[in-house]
């Protein structure tokens, strides 16, 4: 692969200008068929398979009206008992009308016919039910509905419209631009050098584009999530501006020893580049692999995430060499551009006298203590993750002051939290007689189950077959209680005879979801561990650095999942990241962190142990190798952490919740993994070893096939060639 690699970097470097002309086209052409094809992102989470899922298909097909979104407008009156008085009446009749008139809108209940006023005479809720569901309501729609009761607000009324038809798309604003003009500032430091830089930015905005284009493209054909193009395109920058980074480096290295940078660019393509394609490869794995979970939406938010990733991974080892040729020595630190400084020896790469270096003989020198106190530390961290409590996010984790959060405050205030978190009960029968019989036995059933608050009167569809009963408990959609009350009230009503009864509501699809994907998490780490084991095992040719790396990775995601719950669910720390609630974390966290960080630990794995087997396979100890693999890949290494980390860290400024934890959880995980398992305790580790960490049974070495990371086949071929051209 690296000699193939070396190939494509000099033909790249040498057909500059076409290569930079495809890569235009491409950029324009999909980003004119992503103006055109764009189709709209769903808020929902389908979970086919499930009984919520199911009940929600089934009022699709009998009860339409009801198939759609709801909205709730929260009324509170200016004093108790206002709501008694004609004057009362009259404001929320005219509020109800308002509502029902909305585009979009097929009907809004009247509080008073369904008696859903406060004792005090305070407060009253208005049920507003939309044609479509919530991803079909127009910004138009929206905007209409959020606007209700202007008038009764001049009269010292609050009106908070809520519900489901507010779950809009997360935007993507200027906050996370934040994050890249700090990779931007680590990449001038890094290099010294604003072309280089600036170079290494515009190849990962241009991949980050043309991957965002393509995805847009095809929106329009396959239904996308609204997170899915945030992930994509958090993921997409990091990895974009980290692959350019860790290729650029190299080539920067192969000019400061001398080689013309045709040759410079083609050794950085057959080497870094090796390591960038194996690394996007497991990213690419890792997120496709979301898919045996058998969940929809987290099928598309993997697969999207992992075609941004791809086109990093070909913009880099086809874009990178290209804009390096048009760079030439600019990419180098001004002083270091000519041959003088080139033939100056303290300029070499083997400078010895680095962070990188001193660190490594630091670490190898007390590698027991080391282990020891990051294996602590790592530990102590992970705590707090075995209360970690999965749910789908509702208006309560919403921002303070935004709409949806108003609503949900209000209805708390006046009704209890039971009123925010509805469940839907679905009764179905061949004929209208056995629903009629069925409904009443459904009704007693729910009404003794311990938790609920109220079971409102049924509601019938034209052919009187399928009956719909609201459910109201007495605590909050992610209260562990009502968990519990969902499973409690399917278990009452299952033996119910000659008739079908499904509970269902955005409660109990959140449960549905959140539990499918805690049976699917376990799977998901063994498969993914599984996966690096084999991986690794064919790039390094051993046995124990494989384990080692996959032990290493346990540790990263265990300690960050401890940190995420203790900031996010359990509220430490949390006005630090503009935290309003701590509420549960969203359900599908965890398995596409895991997904996620199995990509990137293995890029670190990769850039610094497979200069580590170079030097030892060429005759070092095992010991220098390490400090030689730590020394020549710390600077680099850090700097590609500390841009993953500024990344992602830039959406955590955002408001969405699920786009906060999920910003948050990466630049934890990336800022562990590096820092403290691969640049501490993974050469403590290997020095401990020693040469143990290089064995491989003899019959395995016949059999697994050579990839070639290290470019020791590259080697191979360059001294088969006449010396490489020197300036």
């Amino acid at each position: 692969m690296a000699t193939l690699l070396y190939r494509l970097g000099r033909a790249s470097l040498r057909r500059r200008r076409l290569v930079a002309v495809v890569w235009l086209v491409v950029l324009v052409g999909l980003g004119l068929a992503a103006a055109t094809l764009k189709g709209p992102t769903a808020s929902n989470f389908t979970m086919p398979g499930t009984e919520s899922q199911k009940a929600i298909d089934l009022l699709a097909d009998r009860f339409p009206a009801a198939s759609g979104a709801t909205g709730t407008i929260a009324v509170k009156a200016p004093q108790d008992g206002a709501l008694t008085t004609p004057a009362g009446q009259a404001v929320v009749g005219q509020l109800t009308q308002e509502a029902a008139t909305l585009p979009g809108v097929v009907g809004a209940v009247d509080p008073y016919q369904a008696r859903a006023l406060t004792p005090d005479g305070r407060y009253a809720l208005i049920q507003v039910q939309f044609a479509g569901r919530a991803d079909d309501v127009t910004t138009e729609q929206r905007d209409a509905y959020e606007k209700v009761g202007a008038q009764a607000e001049a009269q010292g009324w609050q009106v908070a419209p809520g519900g489901e038809v507010l779950n809009g798309e997360p935007e993507v604003g200027s906050t996370e631009a934040i994050g890249v003009l700090v990779a931007a500032i680590v990449l001038i430091i890094t290099f010294g050098s604003l072309v280089a830089a600036g170079m290494t930015m515009l190849n990962a905005l241009i991949g980050v584009g043309v991957g965002m284009a393509g995805l847009f493209a095809l929106s329009g054909a396959v239904e996308l999530t609204s997170t899915a193009p945030i992930l994509a395109l958090m993921l997409g920058l990091a990895v974009g501006i980290d692959y350019s980074l860790f290729i650029t480096s190299r080539h920067r290295q192969n000019l400061l020893d001398g080689l013309s940078p045709e040759e410079a660019v083609g050794r950085a393509v057959g080497t870094a580049g090796s390591a960038v394609v194996f690394a996007g490869a497991t990213v690419v794995v890792a997120l496709a692999g979301l898919a045996v979970v058998g969940i929809p939406f987290l099928t598309v938010m993997g697969l999207a995430a992992a075609g941004t990733v791809t086109v990093a991974v070909l913009v880099a080892i086809t874009l990178a060499p290209a804009l390096l040729g048009f760079a030439g020595r600019k990419v180098l630190p001004r002083k270091l551009r000519n041959r003088e400084a080139v033939a100056d020896p303290g300029t070499g790469s083997e400078d010895r006298s680095g962070f990188g270096f001193r660190w490594a003989h630091w670490v190898t020198r007390f590698r027991v203590p080391v282990i020891l106190v990051g294996l602590l530390g790592l530990g102590l961290l992970a705590i707090p993750a075995q209360d970690m409590r999965l749910a789908l996010p509702d208006a309560s984790a919403a921002a303070e002051g935004t709409p949806a959060r108003v609503s949900n405050d209000l209805i708390q205030e006046g009704f209890g939290p039971g009123f925010t978190g509805r469940l839907a009960v679905v009764v179905t029968a061949d004929s209208p007689q056995a629903t009629q019989a069925a409904v009443p036995q459904v009704t007693a059933l729910i009404q003794k189950t311990e938790g609920v608050l109220a079971v409102a009167p049924p509601q019938l569809d034209p052919s009187g077959r399928t009956a719909l009963l609201g459910v109201i408990p007495k605590t909050g959609p992610t209260d562990e209680a009502t968990e519990t009350v969902v499973h409690d009230i399917r278990e009452q009503v299952a033996g119910i005879q000659n008739a079908e009864v499904l509970l269902t509501g955005v409660t109990a699809i959140g449960i549905d979801v959140s539990e499918k994907l805690s049976d699917a998490l376990p799977v998901y780490l063994l498969l993914v561990v599984g996966l690096s084991v084999l991986l690794l095992m064919l790039v390094f040719r051993s046995i124990l650095v494989p384990v080692k790396a996959a032990l290493g990775f346990l540790l990263t995601v265990a300690a960050t999942f401890g940190i995420t719950v203790a900031v996010f669910q359990q509220g430490h720390l949390a006005d630090l990241v503009g935290l309003d609630t701590p509420a549960p974390l969203v359900s599908f966290l965890p398995i596409l962190l895991i997904g996620i960080l199995f990509g990137l630990a293995m890029d670190y794995e990769v850039f610094l142990v497979s200069r580590m087997r170079e030097d030892y396979v060429h005759g070092d100890t095992a010991r220098q190798a390490t400090i030689n693999g730590m020394g020549h890949g710390a600077r680099v290494v850090t700097a590609a952490a500390l841009i993953m980390i500024s990344v992602f860290g830039g959406f955590v400024f955002l408001e969405d919740p699920i786009i906060k934890s999920m910003g948050f959880a990466l630049a934890i995980g990336v800022a562990i993994d590096a820092f403290v398992v691969r640049m501490t305790i993974v050469p403590a580790v290997m020095s401990l070893l020693n040469n143990a960490a290089w064995w491989l049974p003899r019959w395995l070495n016949r059999i697994l096939p050579n990839v070639d990371v290290e470019g020791e086949g590259l080697r191979a071929h360059l001294a088969e060639r006449e010396p490489a051209e020197v300036r």
